[in-house]
Parts: C-alpha cells; sequence; structure tokens
C-alpha cells in the first residue's frame, strides 16, 4: 500500500507540472519570458523528486518495504504527499471527464476523413532542411500526411439560405522555413478542388522573417466567391512586424478581420464576421459588436474566428453561432482512447481539438497544418472542410 501511495504521488506530481505547462502558454506574454518560466519548471520538475529521493531515500526505502512509518518524514514532506495527492485527483477527474471518447459538449457534427500520405517523392519535394527530412523519416510521424476532414456541422439558428454552405478552414501554417511553400501549395489546392463559398484561416501564419515573403505566392491562389478572411495567432508575434504579415496576407486578396467585426455578405445573406486575437493581440469591443448588429436584421447568424478555443466563453457572451479555432495543434500527439495530452490552453486538453457546443455556440478546433516541433503522432495536419447544415427542430 505505501509503494502504491508514493507511485501516486510521483504520478500526480508530473500531472500538476503538466497541467502547469498547459497553461502556461495559455499565457499572452512575451515568448522569452514563456521560454524563461519552462526551462525553470523543467529543472523543477526532475529535481524536486530527485532530491527528497536523495536526502530521505533510507526512510522512503522503508516506507516502501513495509518496514517505515510516514511519521518518520518530515511535515513539510509529508503535506506535499496530501497536496500533490488530493490537486491531482481533482484534476484526474476533470481531465478524465473531457476526453474524447466521452465526447461531453460536442457538437452536432459529423466527419469523414480522406488522408494524402507523403511518399518518398513528397517528402523530398516539401523538406527543406535536414531538419526536417529526418523527422519526417522517423517511424510514426505523420507530420506530412494529410488528412482531409469532411466536417458537417448543424447549427441551431443557421438561415435557411446557408444551408449547405461551404467552409475551407485553415490554421496554424507555421511556416518556419524547414519546409517548402509546396507543402501548403498542395493543401489550398486540395482546398480549392473542393470549391469552397469562403476561405477562413485561424491565425500562427508565420514563424520566421524570411518567410513572409512566400505569404502572396502561397495565399493568392485561395479565391471564394465570398472572399479569405484571415486572423493573426502567437506565433505570428514571432517577426519583426506583425502589421507585415497583415499587409502581405491583404496583398494577396486576403481580409483581416483581427480585432474587428465586419458585416459580411455570404450567398447574399449579410452575416456579422469577427476576430478574436486574444490574448495576444485584441478582439473587438462590446461596442462595436453592438453597433455592428444595428445594421442587420434581428438574429443575424454571428462567425468568429478565434486563434485559441480559450475564447469559447467570450463567443458564448456575444452570442456567437459558429467559432472556428486553431491554436492547439490536436496536442500534437494523442493516445489511443486517451486522445491528447499535450495542449497550450487554460483548460489543458479539453479542446485540443473536435467540434464542441456550448449554447448558443458551436466552435470548430482544428489540429492545423504545422508546427514548429516536427513531429505528430495519431495527430495528422487537417485541412477543414466545413459545410454548415440546419439543425433539426425535433
Amino acid at each position: 500500500m505505501n509503494f502504491i501511495l508514493i507511485g501516486l504521488t510521483l504520478i500526480a506530481h508530473f500531472g500538476l507540472r503538466l497541467t502547469f505547462y498547459n497553461r502556461l502558454n495559455s499565457f499572452g506574454w512575451p515568448r522569452k519570458r514563456i521560454k524563461l518560466v519552462e526551462k525553470i519548471a523543467f529543472v523543477e520538475t526532475w529535481m524536486t523528486p530527485l532530491i527528497i529521493g536523495t536526502i530521505w531515500y533510507e526512510p522512503l526505502r522503508e516506507i516502501v518495504l513495509g518496514n517505515g512509518s510516514w511519521d518518520e518524514l518530515p511535515a513539510g514532506l509529508r503535506v506535499y504527499s496530501v497536496f500533490c495527492l488530493v490537486l491531482g485527483g481533482v484534476f484526474f477527474v476533470l481531465w478524465l471527464t473531457w476526453r474524447p471518447i466521452f465526447r461531453v459538449q460536442h457538437a452536432d457534427a459529423s466527419r469523414t476523413t480522406r488522408t494524402v500520405a507523403a511518399g518518398p517523392r513528397d517528402v523530398e519535394r516539401f523538406t527543406r532542411t535536414q531538419k526536417s527530412r529526418w523527422s519526417a523519416g522517423l517511424p510514426g510521424n505523420q507530420m506530412l500526411d494529410l488528412a482531409i476532414e469532411n466536417i458537417e456541422i448543424r447549427l441551431p439558428r443557421l438561415p435557411a439560405s446557408l444551408e449547405g454552405y461551404r467552409i475551407a478552414h485553415l490554421s496554424d501554417i507555421h511556416l518556419t522555413g524547414h519546409l517548402h511553400s509546396a507543402f501548403m501549395t498542395d493543401v489550398i489546392g486540395h482546398a480549392l478542388d473542393w470549391k469552397p463559398e469562403m476561405f477562413a484561416l485561424t491565425g500562427d501564419i508565420v514563424d520566421v522573417q524570411e518567410c513572409v515573403g512566400w505569404l502572396n505566392e502561397i495565399f493568392s491562389p485561395a479565391r471564394a466567391p465570398d472572399g479569405s478572411l484571415f486572423i493573426l495567432g502567437n506565433h505570428d508575434t514571432r517577426v519583426l512586424d506583425p502589421t507585415e504579415v497583415r499587409r502581405e496576407m491583404s496583398d494577396a486578396g486576403w481580409t483581416d478581420v483581427g480585432g474587428r467585426c465586419l458585416t459580411h455578405s455570404l450567398r447574399q445573406t449579410d452575416v456579422s464576421v469577427m476576430g478574436n486575437e486574444s490574448p495576444w493581440f485584441g478582439h473587438p469591443s462590446a461596442d462595436e459588436i453592438a453597433s455592428s448588429q444595428k445594421t442587420l436584421p434581428n438574429g443575424a447568424m454571428k462567425i468568429c474566428l478565434s486563434h485559441s478555443p480559450d475564447q469559447f466563453d467570450w463567443g458564448r457572451r456575444h452570442d456567437i453561432d459558429l467559432m472556428m479555432c486553431g491554436h492547439t495543434h490536436g496536442g500534437q500527439g494523442r493516445l489511443p482512447l486517451v486522445g491528447p495530452i499535450l495542449s497550450p490552453s487554460w483548460h489543458g486538453s479539453r479542446w485540443a481539438s473536435g467540434d464542441f457546443y456550448r449554447p448558443p455556440t458551436t466552435m470548430h478546433v482544428s489540429r492545423g497544418l504545422g508546427g514548429v516541433h516536427l513531429m505528430r503522432i495519431n495527430c495528422r495536419p487537417e485541412l477543414s472542410l466545413i459545410t454548415l447544415r440546419r439543425q433539426s427542430s425535433t
């Protein structure tokens, strides 16, 4: 029994650090500060049990063997063990509740997936650096295996005129220079084959300055009858001037809705479209949203492009019908049944990817298309081809 308690305490210790890591990366702090805190936390995560095990090795050993007493340990260490077990247990229950297999708060949506697996010629064509070629060759790495997800989402308040409306949702492009632009060119080609009525891009477009010059070539072909809309994400702060990214995307024919609320026409039906880039840039004010509604009929549909799914409650407060998000990369890796573990979100891996509904808002979270970490395990890059359907009243 003592051995089990010590084992559970260790598991809880590491689980609480993982919980902290996920929340840390949801903050809008400067990248250098986050990386510094990450390094300190990483050292503490491993040094704390190592130091404890070294100093109190003998009493811990006797406890494991059943010959010792917990009273032989310092009071502070006993308190820390109880803290880990209690708080770790609370977070474990919450974590278990939100596992994808239980589908808690999942939306009324259906999916079919077609995978475009990268062969040797594709790897040669897409990879640009030795690191990316080496990473693409690792067993189980799906970083270049595109999942084309055809998703039908049913919205309770979808206007009849927008039944069957088609949106190609892109997210987390992450132009780092490790991959050639050909990868994204192919992705957009697959989207265009589907004939979307609108493109939506939810941030993290560029990571390095040299790739800013690629934007026009990559994104100018992505044209749709009702336009192509975009916002920025946290990684777009890594270039010298994020307004340069906005300018290049605008020059490529895309409409910047970051921090704005616009009246936009879909199939000649006026809807409200807004962009939430919080906490890194901003979101439309309540006054701006209220002002925009004055020019629209009562009950007009509201669509929000949000980089982070952490803005779900913000969307609900503002009566959003459909939110499209990214940022979390589906956790970058997913365990069978369990799903994702890592996720840079205040809610951990709860909304790492998928389709969710909390009245009145339906939220779609993409796994994204790229990443700084050239590794995806059971978590293919996702091109979301979303078809909107009216939800039955029965």
